[in-house]
């Protein structure tokens, strides 16, 4: 018999549905609440039916909808669907050129270069999946714009500002069109360099292929500006200032030379100074920084417009042109000065105040007074002494005010700090202290709470030389003019109606000072110079000073003016600015003699 044979075949008995529900009662317990031992029932006709319907109605409404988008309102969405592929696209105009008063480049466009604005949020999967429409935003967002260039001449920053380029965001889209001036001459005169943007349309395929491009509005080239800046003579000015301040330890400086017939400003500079370029382009992260953390040099802040400093003793040209006017003093009165002068203390006669000079300098007349910078001599005819009348302190601040200080000035570049003439009101709101002898005493000899800034200093001695013209200084050449209005032809303030007899011995003071006081170091060959220098103590300890020197030339027929400051130096220093000035001179002699002539 064959194993296969052997097999016993299983039986298979089939299981009625009574015995079941017999068995049932002997079923193990099941829980319900897990479903356990329950009969499942089938879905019925019914809900099968609905649903069914449902899903038909549904494909209905798609349907309508589709016919509805692709027949009523085929024609819109096509031409929103082009429109998402035509953009417009700004045409940056060329921003105005700005020249020296020679031709000299100063400001310029360079090559354009293609700025792509790329997304770096996105991921590198999103990238591959969207080759095609990063081909259509490639065209959109690369846009030419032209590099703003700037001379390399030292001491021009301030004086040129710089420029904030046309932003965009990642997507493209740019959300700042225009260059926008931040500083100096690129910001006020914005308007003029501007130009107007013009506009290109393009439109391209799904595969990003040009289909078409138009220039809808072509762009406008925006106005040249020619300064009255002698480059060559605003960088020597520059280089002197910082020479002298690094080999004698001063904090930083300001220079301004101005034509005392027209206002136009020859040279301006303020030292330390920022790079133009680098601010515009702000890539060079740690070159700003380092600007904005110096404390000390303060490379961003124009001194010249913007420094309010203590003057000290170049305020006494217009002290003198007080006593003159008001009668005080005639030009011959003589006052014996012994080096101070004392005034009791009202309280307690044993006890005095003592109000020094700088030197025991004997008897004095105005001019000489004038070119020997006496304290005790404008003591005296400031404030009075003894017999001596003084001006007072309300003569004080009306004359100083008269000259310009203590305002700002208007409706110009130079628009900015007003600066202080202390009087008993300001110290009273400033202090709510009372005003004593003392307190005029060193205002009339620039100290205390007087803030003058070099542009105020500029155009005050100006108005000395062309006798009582307070001229607007002006950055623009002659005859330029701009969309505003403004053209440099010679524009007065106000005219100083003081008798001229007197601007004249103020003037004669001067001239004496450069020949024989303390504006000694003015004395040159080549062109005759009056000036008046002035040293400005700082602090309670008194052991910083600012250092001045102002003056004209040449002195029998003025056409320049200059200021010169160098402050927070040593109270030792023997060296100031009047020796930066004074390389200033010697430099132009040599390199620009058209000014002396």
């Amino acid at each position: 018999m064959t194993p296969f044979s052997l097999k016993r075949r299983k039986k298979y008995i089939e299981i009625d549905p009574d015995q079941v529900l017999i068995d049932s009662s002997n079923l193990p317990g099941f829980n319900t609440s897990q479903f356990e031992g329950r009969l499942e029932r089938p879905i019925s006709r019914a809900v099968l039916y609905g649903i069914g319907a449902v899903g038909v109605l549904i494909m209905i409404i798609f349907l309508a909808r589709a016919g509805s988008m692709q027949i009523s309102e085929g024609d819109a969405y096509r031409a929103r669907s082009d429109n998402n592929l035509l953009r417009p696209v700004p045409i940056f105009a060329g921003r105005g050129v700005i020249y020296d008063r020679n031709g000299v480049l100063l400001a310029w466009n360079a090559p354009a270069d293609l700025i792509t604005q790329t997304n770096t949020s996105a991921t590198s999967s999103e990238a591959t999946s969207s080759t095609a429409v990063s081909a259509v935003d490639s065209i959109f967002t690369e846009e030419p714009v032209a590099r703003r260039e700037y001379a390399t001449s030292t001491g021009l920053s301030h004086t040129l500002g710089y420029v904030k380029y046309p932003s965009k965001d990642k997507n493209g889209f740019y959300y700042q069109e225009d260059f926008q001036g931040v500083d100096g001459v690129e910001k006020y005169y914005n308007e003029q360099l501007s130009g107007v943007n013009g506009s290109r349309l393009v439109e391209v395929d799904a595969r990003g292929k040009i289909i078409s491009q138009n220039v809808v509005r072509p762009a406008d080239q925006g106005g040249n500006l020619t300064l009255s800046i002698d480059s060559r003579v605003q960088s020597a000015l520059y280089n002197n200032l910082s020479d002298i301040a690094n080999r004698v330890g001063f904090g930083g400086g300001a220079g301004v030379i101005m034509d005392v017939r027209t206002g136009e400003v020859l040279a301006m500079t303020s030292y330390p100074e920022y790079s133009s370029e680098v601010m515009s382009t702000g890539k060079d992260s740690a070159a700003i920084n380092s600007y904005i953390n110096d404390n000390v040099g303060r490379p961003l802040f124009d001194r010249v417009t913007d420094g309010l400093y203590t003057p000290g003793s170049i305020v006494k040209p217009y002290m003198a042109m007080g006593a003159l006017t008001e009668n005080v003093i005639d030009p011959s009165t003589v006052i014996i000065t012994k080096g101070s002068i004392s005034i009791p203390n009202p309280y307690d006669p044993t006890l005095s105040t003592v109000f020094r000079d700088w030197k025991n300098l004997g008897p004095l007349d105005l001019r000489h007074a004038i070119a020997m910078s006496s304290d005790v001599y404008f003591y005296t005819i400031g404030g009075g002494y003894k017999d001596q009348k003084g001006l007072g302190i309300s003569n004080i601040d009306k004359y100083l005010r008269l000259f310009g200080f203590g305002a700002d000035i208007p409706n110009s570049f130079f628009t900015s700090q007003s600066g202080t003439i202390p009087t008993p009101e300001w110290k009273k709101k400033t202090f709510n202290e009372d005003w004593y002898i003392g307190d005029t005493y060193h205002t009339v000899i620039g100290q205390y709470g007087t803030q003058v800034t070099p542009v105020q200093v500029v155009r005050a001695v100006a108005s000395i030389a062309n006798g009582g013209k307070l001229l607007v200084p002006t950055v623009l050449n002659g005859g330029e003019s701009v969309d505003n209005g403004e053209t440099n032809l010679p524009q007065i303030e106000r005219t100083i109606d003081l008798p001229q007899k007197n601007f004249q011995i103020v003037r004669e003071g001067m001239r004496l000072g450069t020949l024989q006081g303390t504006s000694v170091a003015l004395n040159v060959s080549y062109v005759n110079l009056a000036g008046k220098s002035g040293t400005a103590e700082l602090g309670v300890s008194k052991s910083k000073v600012n250092s001045w020197i102002t003056g004209f030339w040449p002195y029998e027929n003025p056409h320049y003016a200059f200021a010169v400051m160098l402050e927070s130096g040593s109270v030792h220093n023997l060296i100031g600015a009047a020796a930066a000035m004074r390389q200033q001179l010697d430099w132009m002699h040599i390199y620009t003699p058209e000014y002396f002539n």
